[in-house]
């Protein structure tokens, strides 16, 4: 990514919220923005309010332009998060939003699940939990409110819907980092 336009992503972001809430939707022309942003990408938008989780929605492989993600998840943020309302007027002037862009995951090898605890890089890796049908994903910035890397897991284990005391080998894990575009106030 050229790290001289990272706010071009941000922008579009914020105009892809904004039309949305006045009933339209973005349209790109990919052909518009810089090269590294046309190429497949991975991202996950995270928006706050007063610092307070309002909205996160991403991808975890690229499957369409970066650009292109960055809009559509920034537009899933704000209201399709089923853990939110959508998204109000009243509460545009207040947004703070945050790009991760994701680099591509690597699957972990490990015998146990203290065995992967010890491989963790805590603020530094994101994960993928997954077995059968229970997945879920934290960004490396989870790790802010979940510093320790034993309750790292359980609560990942949480979020995909298992309890946070399984373990069974069949559990499988990939690690990704992040770059993070951020308004200055998030």
């Amino acid at each position: 990514m050229d790290n001289s336009q990272p706010h071009v992503l941000l922008q579009t972001a914020r105009k892809a919220i904004y039309k949305k809430l006045n009933g339209q939707i973005l349209l790109l022309d990919i052909n518009e923005y810089d090269p590294a942003f046309r190429q497949p990408g991975a991202s996950f938008v995270t928006l706050k309010i007063n610092h307070q989780l309002r909205g996160c929605v991403g991808s975890l492989e690229p499957y369409r332009s970066l650009v292109e993600d960055v809009a559509r998840n920034a537009e899933a943020a704000a209201f399709e998060d089923s853990r939110f309302p959508p998204l109000t007027p009243a509460e545009w002037g207040d947004l703070q939003i945050s790009i991760s862009i994701l680099n591509s995951p690597e699957p972990m090898s490990f015998q146990s699940e203290e065995d992967l605890i010890r491989q963790l890089r805590p603020r530094v890796d994101g994960l993928v939990l997954q077995e059968n049908f229970h997945c879920g994903t934290f960004l490396p910035s989870v790790w802010q409110q979940l510093p320790e890397p034993r309750e790292f897991l359980r609560q990942l284990k949480r979020k995909a819907g298992l309890d946070p005391d399984y373990w069974s080998s069949a559990i499988q894990v990939q690690r990704y980092t992040t770059s993070t575009i951020a308004d200055e106030t998030v």
